[in-house]
């Protein structure tokens, strides 16, 4: 859906500058995920370490024209192709645009919020409802004040319904992602300490996640927590509630529960109708999550049939991308079970920044119950992936077999798994970072067995989402001013040198700390970039040093 720079400065409140010609499609905060970039208008947000400002000289060279600024700089003038909207704050301009953009439709909308389980549960939604619905989603968690906006963003006329994520840290952070969500339906997970930080109690953060439903028609949850029973039942009339409950009275019931092997089978009352359901798994987190979507599908009246049916199908979702040593000296990134093409962007720049200057490829299988047209799909893959520039594609499926004409590539395709696997040599694959991604009846994770590095079966797992999150933590505890070390010598204390690195890189920390040059060579060999300081520096080494760029510590 294109927008012209008019209406963008009308909805946002802004000024134009220089061209107003142009239009837009795509919306971008990261100079580092431009997709289309003669189609993309690029928020420059200024954080507290970084500033989106000084990007736009290089994102014009990469063909990036319209931009959302906060102030005129002087360097912008010889930009003569481009287009400047100015505000007073790009965050609250890009609420404002995906506010009005949310006013276009009319369908229902998800909203989903609580400490854990938001995005099991919309993805769970998901997976059911995309056997007859086309359904429009936060990618991954893109949950916060902007991830919320550029969600949104995704809705179209081609949609049946949506469904959003809303996460906050802060108060009066959720009244503004209201505004933008404007759920007609919601779920409310749970209340637990996650992200209290910002809330004097339990109870404050309670109250400000239910400001997201203000104007729903009906709120999805459940009655046995006693705090969020109550806070529902003093902020919500009975007719807007739809309640389950394992323990008391509620919309819906759970009467008894069965475990057999790995999975629990739920006798659950609704209404006059009681009925078996038989889930995939017997954790509780994974029930609760499993109950908020036969909820959410009994409210909206489907068959207890089709519930039953398409429950046992759930399978776990992934919440980050898994990375794999593979055979020879290729690096496996997993993304298998995930068939979403709105997230294939994501999984592509996870791809770029595991490569270094090695091959890219991408295992990609039918895409299946996306609700597009395979024509149009498969030519936006194509395009994405040109853009992107990956270097190699292997399609495995009937339907992208199909369409192997758009890849302009290096390209393969195979009509199933098993032609792959009868196929595959390993001798095929050395120097690559290799992206997994396909529906689940394709069961990828054999074609990774294939790839993987075979070594001893225990098994370290590094959360780099975690060391991320630490590390903005950190963050914002100092002076924006002050420059981070980290130090990642000894194989980053056992954690993974050249993948931790990577992954510190792209976050932008001022300098990376190793014991010896050895340390810091092979860091430059796998593409790290940012400055190197070595701790140890000795004699023999300072040619080196001197050859790859690091940095001696000096001491005395």
């Amino acid at each position: 859906m294109q927008y012209s720079i008019k209406e963008i400065a009308k909805y946002t409140g802004g000024d134009i500058y220089f061209r107003e010609d142009k239009v837009i499609s795509d919306l971008s905060i990261d100079s580092r995920t431009i997709l289309i970039p003669e189609y993309t208008l690029f928020f420059a947000i200024r954080g507290p370490r970084n500033d989106g400002h000084d990007y736009l000289a290089s994102l014009y060279n990469e063909g990036v024209r319209c931009f959302v600024v906060e102030k005129m700089r002087e360097e912008y003038s010889c930009l003569e192709e481009a287009c400047f909207i100015v505000v007073d704050n790009s965050v609250k301009a890009l609420q404002r645009l995906t506010q009005a953009h949310r006013e276009r439709f009319a369908y229902p909308v998800v909203g989903i919020t609580g400490s854990n389980g938001k995005t099991i549960v919309k993805e769970w939604l998901c997976q059911m409802m995309a056997v007859d619905k086309v359904i429009v989603k936060s990618p991954k968690s893109f949950n916060s004040q902007v991830g919320v906006p550029l969600s949104v963003w995704r809705m179209t006329e081609r949609d049946d319904i949506a469904i959003f994520e809303a996460g906050i840290s802060k108060k009066r952070e959720m009244a503004e992602l209201e505004k933008i969500i404007k759920p007609s339906l919601g779920i409310f997970t749970n209340i637990g300490v996650a992200h209290s930080e910002g809330f004097v109690d339990k109870i404050e953060k309670l109250k400000e996640k239910l400001q997201l439903f203000k104007g729903v028609e009906k709120l999805i949850y459940c009655s046995d927590d006693s705090l969020i029973n109550t806070a529902v039942k003093e902020n919500f009339t009975d007719d807007r509630i739809f309640s389950w409950s394992e323990y008391g009275e509620a919309d819906v019931t759970i009467d008894r529960k069965e475990i057999i092997g790995e999975n629990i089978i739920l006798l659950i009352e609704y209404k006059t109708k009681r009925f078996e359901c038989e889930l995939p798994f017997s954790d509780s987190a994974s029930i609760q999550n499993a109950m908020h979507c036969i909820s959410m599908l009994l409210y909206l009246e489907y068959d207890i049939d089709f519930i039953k049916e398409n429950i046992l199908k759930l399978h776990p979702v992934a919440m980050r991308l898994e990375i794999k040593e593979g055979i020879n000296n290729c690096t496996i990134i997993n993304d298998y079970y995930n068939s979403d093409p709105v997230s294939l962007g994501i999984a592509i720049d996870m791809l770029k920044r595991q490569s270094a200057d090695n091959k890219k490829t991408i295992i990609l299988s039918d895409l299946l119950q996306t609700g597009c047209h395979p024509e149009h799909l498969y030519s936006d893959i194509a395009s994405l992936l040109n853009i992107k520039k990956v270097d190699k594609i292997i399609g495995i499926g009937k339907h992208i077999s199909e369409y192997a004409s758009f890849f302009d590539i290096e390209k393969i395709f195979y009509p199933n798994t098993f032609a792959f696997i009868k196929d595959f040599s390993r001798k095929s694959f050395k120097n690559e970072a290799i992206l997994l991604r396909g529906a689940r009846d394709f069961h990828f994770e054999q074609i990774s067995n294939l790839l993987q590095k075979k070594t001893h079966r225990t098994v370290l797992e590094i959360d780099l989402d975690a060391l991320v999150s630490n590390l903005n933590y950190y963050k914002s505890l100092l002076n924006p001013d002050t420059k981070i070390m980290v130090m990642v010598k000894a194989f980053s204390y056992g954690s993974g040198l050249i993948d931790v690195s990577k992954v510190l890189q792209y976050n932008r920390v001022d300098y990376l700390g190793v014991a010896i040059a050895d340390e810091g060579i092979e860091l430059r060999n796998a593409g790290i970039k940012i400055p190197i300081v070595v701790m140890n520096p000795e004699d023999y080494s300072f040619d080196s040093l001197i050859e790859y760029g690091l940095e001696p510590e000096i001491y005395s």
